[in-house]
């Protein structure tokens, strides 16, 4: 009996010791693997054309003060506003565009073909769909709208 005893007490002197070493693996197996993941599931950078696809340009509804304006007034006004007028050019307001519409030079520029200054100078192109948008406008009339 007293074997069987001993034997009992021995056997939960081990589970208990199993136990403690267990729990007190618990908590650095537990932050390995919190740490693991987080670092498989870190910040990375993703543009929108890789998340969606290429979504098109919605060039729907092209206005001159909704769209066109703003374009050139982030594009074109530090160059070519009243203030500065570069090269002689003035592209803020409606009837200052006008001029370069007609002689095809706006269009021209921003799409860089032979015989037109490219522009934004010293820049790269405009994004492709901004061009869209002011080509789009153009063909519908450059309405000043």
């Amino acid at each position: 009996m007293e074997l069987l005893s001993c034997m009992l007490k021995n056997q939960t002197l081990d589970s208990f010791t199993m136990t403690i070493r267990s729990e007190s693996l618990f908590l650095p197996i537990f932050l390995l693997l919190i740490g693991s993941l987080s670092f498989h599931s870190g910040c990375y950078y993703d543009n929108e054309i890789d998340l969606y696809g290429d979504l098109g340009c919605d060039t729907v509804g092209v206005t001159y003060s909704g769209v066109v304006e703003p374009i050139l007034r982030n594009v074109c006004y530090s160059c070519h506003d009243e203030q500065n007028n570069f090269g002689g050019i003035t592209l803020e307001g409606y009837d200052k565009v006008l001029p370069f519409v007609q002689d095809g030079s706006l269009l021209g520029s921003i799409k860089r073909e032979d015989g037109y200054a490219p522009m934004p100078q010293n820049q790269g192109p405009l994004p492709e769909c901004d061009i869209q948008k002011i080509e789009v406008w153009i063909l519908d009339g450059a309405q000043d709208n």
